[in-house]
């Protein structure tokens, strides 16, 4: 529906239509909203239930206005302009309908706004402010609801839900998993998964985009903070800790740094005042995981099985992948994500090195993605019956938990990370969409070749959009690789390569739209803007780079060496291979 939607808009471009809001005029596209043509105009009315990225509804009337000429008002997020309209945005009887709207889903709102996950982010908190509501004045009775845990990576409170459908169109529309949607009538309507089933036991891929939908505190992350400040205090305990690259630059936005303000070296010195003994960066484990998938995807060729080698190291995407398409399973590659293969390294050489004999280590993960959570409880996840990692923190804990111990990131001098580990890597691109891909490109093409890919022939591989394509060739050697991000274009993609309407040989997926940098775990509220922002800060890092290379990174060529040395040759390998329990058989040997 929303891509008919924005194509009937865009079908009709072109055709100016004058319109007449609050006295001044503006011009309107024909066809496109009453909302989007006022915003591009620099003016606005509030909204709950409209997100740009998805079809309009209305079901909140938050952003009705009146137009002359219309007996009732219209809610300018679905009402498209076909005509020349005036319109009054604030008039008496438009904010006294937004205010009865808003009156009406308070009233049956629990009240307990200063104990809530999202006190000060919640948009029905911030709209209620801007309408001046102080009191109740709509009596009703609050129904009691059980929240549900079952997941380890979200937690969804029916009492704070108010219906307006954002996690239900983002399910449906731009994760195609469908796993929440509206259920009972009149009184009785709720969002519920399919047969009222836990989250956990749901087909939902905890990609944690619905958390960034939601307006209240209905959907959040399963945190577990509690359980890490004590061990961060504990004489007794070693807390090591790795760090996602699109953490770095998404971080500042909530300490009111710029959109992409790289926090990388600052991040460090706050970490070692939190208590965290041992720092080191995802990156790490990406480069690792490329020399190893550069291996597979040459085997695969040399043996001639079939291609797209499809990349794995989107837990969100590996769990949709084999659930929703068991066909593409034997495409996967078979490593575990970077994540995973950083943990696999800390726990078995970082923490002897650096930690006291004696002292319980524990393995935490930040990280942008909410699917990670989950991803670290799965029984292939452990190293002697224990996990890789013990604890998963989204970029908002972080946040929290940096407010909650006093600090003040302005006040931090850059700091390195811990000797033997690479501060700097070209695998800092895995944060953003095709960013793996390119990476692995670089690899593929100089062991193929012999000589160095000129990251500028990718410069229109890095073109913002759902799906990006290119072909790198040298005589006759020719390597077709491709990066979609968005599960709903992932399925309409691989049915494209199922016809045979298109060809590649590596497939990057990343199930968050853009990958990471939009992670269900990052600030809430962001824009196009704000992500491209983050994106364009990951580029920056690696044009920058001295090191854009997985196997020009000595230090991850060393660690894989040594790595597989100490633990005994295919004994140390299979640590790096996804567990073929993990979520079920895998097409590679492991």
């Amino acid at each position: 529906m929303c891509a008919n939607f924005q194509r009937s808009i865009t079908n009709n471009r072109g055709m100016g239509i004058r319109l007449e809001v609050n006295g001044r005029e503006i011009m309107a596209e024909k066809g496109e909203t009453i909302l989007t043509a006022i915003r591009r105009n620099g003016m606005d009315v509030p909204t709950i239930c409209n997100l740009e990225e998805l079809s309009p509804t209305g079901a909140c009337r938050m952003c009705v206005v009146e137009v002359e000429g219309r007996e009732n008002l219209v809610t300018a997020c679905s009402f498209p302009v076909e005509e020349k309209l005036t319109i009054r945005t604030h008039s008496p009887r438009v904010l006294h309908a937004r205010k009865t709207n808003l009156e009406l889903l308070l009233s049956s709102h629990p009240d307990d706004c200063l104990y809530c996950e999202r006190n000060r982010m919640c948009e029905l908190q911030s709209l209620a402010e801007e309408l001046n509501i102080r009191q109740r004045r709509i009596p009703s009775k609050i129904r009691s609801y059980r929240t549900d845990r079952s997941s380890p990576a979200i937690a969804r409170d029916p009492a704070k839900c108010i219906l307006c459908g954002r996690c239900v169109r983002v399910c449906e529309e731009i994760m195609a998993t469908s796993t929440l949607d509206f259920a009972g009538r009149g009184n009785e309507l709720r969002i519920s998964t399919s047969l009222g089933m836990s989250l956990d036991d749901s087909n939902c891929t905890s990609c944690g985009q619905c958390l960034n939908a939601c307006p209240t505190a209905a959907l959040v992350e399963n945190t577990r903070i509690n359980e890490l400040e004590p061990l961060l205090h504990d004489p007794k305990t070693f807390v090591m800790v790795q760090v996602a690259p699109q953490v770095a630059v998404s971080l500042g936005e909530m300490f009111g740094f710029r959109p992409g303000a790289d926090m990388g070296s600052v991040l460090n010195a706050l970490l070692r005042r939190l208590g965290f003994g041992f720092i080191t960066g995802t990156a790490l484990g990406a480069d690792l995981m490329v020399l190893g998938q550069t291996e597979i995807f040459r085997e695969m060729r040399l043996k001639e099985k079939q291609l797209p080698l499809v990349t794995s190291s989107c837990p969100a995407w590996l769990q949709y992948c084999e659930t929703n398409l068991p066909e593409w399973v034997p495409h996967l590659s078979p490593l575990r994500s970077p994540a995973q293969i950083t943990g696999v390294l800390m726990k078995t050489r970082f923490a002897g090195q650096a930690a006291d004999a004696g002292k319980n280590i524990v393995s935490v993960l930040v990280t942008s993605c909410t699917a990670a959570k989950k991803e670290a409880v799965q029984t292939g996840n452990t190293l002697s019956g224990k996990p890789i990692i013990d604890l998963v923190l989204t970029t908002r804990e972080l946040a929290r938990l940096i407010r909650t111990s006093g600090l003040d990131p302005e006040k931090f001098r850059s700091e390195e990370g811990e000797p033997g580990t690479p501060d700097e890597s070209a695998a800092r691109l895995t944060a953003v969409a095709g960013g793996e891909a390119e990476l692995a490109a670089r690899t593929i093409y100089f062991r193929e070749t012999g000589q160095e890919l000129d990251p500028s022939r990718l410069q229109r591989f890095r073109i913002q959009r759902s799906f990006r394509e290119a072909t790198l060739e040298k005589g006759k050697y020719s390597l077709k690789i491709g990066a979609v991000s968005g599960l709903s274009n992932v399925v309409a993609l691989l049915d494209e390569i199922r016809r045979g309407e298109k060809q590649l040989d590596l497939l990057e997926v990343m199930a968050c739209p853009e990958g990471c940098v939009n992670g269900g775990g990052q600030p809430l509220g962001a824009t196009g803007n704000l992500v491209r922002a983050r994106t364009r800060a990951i580029y920056d890092q690696d044009n920058s780079a001295g090191i854009r290379t997985a196997h020009g990174n000595r230090v991850a060529c060393g660690l894989r060496g040594e790595f597989l040395e100490k633990q005994g040759g295919e004994t140390g390998l299979h640590l790096l291979l996804r567990s073929n329990n993990l979520y079920g058989r895998t097409g590679h040997e492991a």
